[in-house]
């Protein structure tokens, strides 16, 4: 029976840490979640430790007993935050699976580019109450719902000025028609739009459920003019990186709606002020922005009344159906056997 030490960082419940255990008699698991926070609260920025740490938490054991911990590890469980020297620490490492489904999460710490093999719960996370998400987003300022707040501050109303759409007939473009993509995708058609799509690799069977065409990232210029609803889904990469520019912004349909529920970093933000400021745009709807670990989001998008902002909430619901423990079991199961494992992150590729 070969032997293999699993520690998780990520808090887990009783019940996943029987599934984790239940794949093999040689697994040995070490629950270690809580026992860093006090190193994060030192190590990442402070607003990082207040939107994702419980307040009342400062870690357990000591540097030696933590150090310990990681250097017996053969296999590490994490989630977010994580430890920034990770890879100098676990030397005999050989896999880490990270329950969030982005990649570009890992990039401040020492496993980006390293020899350890990493996992993600891509495809695997809660998509659906994503897509809720965006597609509400898209439905309030569709139907001229940000007056309501405007409104009830001046205490008078302006029936004039909503300017609702009807939702059937309009085009619909999602950008990254992957997991999250595609429930996207699914539910605006539902809802009456055409949608269409673009992902890295187009797929070669039957479209998604919802889209009348998925093309490559070289069709998205030619779908951005006629989208009335842009919806970006797709991964943080140095391809996408300021993906939308202000040429990008100039091609798309003046007065569309945006919503962004992949990474901030994607949108060029200078260029979406402006865009703003030049009214081509009639909603933004923004869970993610740039440097959302780290601080506020800036004053010229939080204060603009055509842009809704959440602190990265998209995924939270009344029902966790997120997958993650499910991909690391098997995969772990898959480690054990010598198979390859699922959602491996090419470093050059960037997710």
């Amino acid at each position: 029976m070969k032997r293999v030490n699993v520690l998780t960082l990520q808090r887990i419940s009783a019940a996943d840490r029987t599934r984790i255990q239940a794949v093999d008699p040689g697994v040995v698991l070490t629950d270690a979640g809580g026992w860093f926070d006090g190193e994060y609260r030192e190590t990442w920025p402070a607003f990082t430790a207040a939107r994702y740490l419980p307040p009342d938490a400062n870690g357990s054991g000591t540097r030696a007993e933590r150090d310990a911990l990681l250097a017996g590890a053969d296999v590490i469980l994490g989630g977010f935050p994580f430890p920034l020297d990770l890879r100098a620490r676990a030397p005999k490492v050989k896999w880490f699976h990270q329950r969030p489904a982005g990649a570009s999460n890992l990039l401040r710490g020492d496993l980006w580019g390293s020899d350890v093999v990493v996992t993600t719960s891509r495809g695997q996370a809660n998509g659906l109450a994503i897509a809720e998400y965006a597609v509400s987003g898209v439905v309030h300022f569709a139907k001229g719902l940000q007056r309501v707040a405007l409104e009830r501050e001046s205490r008078a109303f302006q029936a004039r000025a909503y300017r609702p759409w009807l939702l059937e007939g309009k085009t619909a473009c999602v950008v990254g028609a992957g997991g999250i993509g595609q429930e996207v995708g699914r539910l605006l058609a539902a809802l009456g739009f055409r949608v269409v799509g673009t992902r890295r690799t187009v797929p070669s069977g039957p479209l998604p459920p919802g889209f009348s065409i998925v093309g490559d990232a070289a069709d998205l210029d030619r779908y951005l003019p006629d989208a009335d609803v842009v919806a970006i889904c797709c991964q943080w990469t140095p391809q996408t990186d300021k993906l939308f520019n202000p040429e990008r912004f100039a091609l798309m349909k003046p007065g569309a709606i945006i919503a962004n529920v992949a990474r901030g970093e994607i949108i060029d933000e200078d260029a979406l002020v402006a865009a703003l400021k030049a009214d081509r745009l009639r909603g933004v709807v923004l869970d993610v922005y740039v440097g959302e670990f780290e601080r506020p989001p800036p004053d010229t998008l939080w204060s603009d009344p055509r842009v809704m902002i959440t602190p990265h909430v998209s995924g939270m619901s009344d029902q966790d159906r997120h997958g993650g423990i499910g991909l690391f079991c098997s995969n772990l199961r898959a480690w054990l056997d010598g198979r390859p494992l699922q959602n491996v992150v090419d470093w050059a590729r960037g997710y």
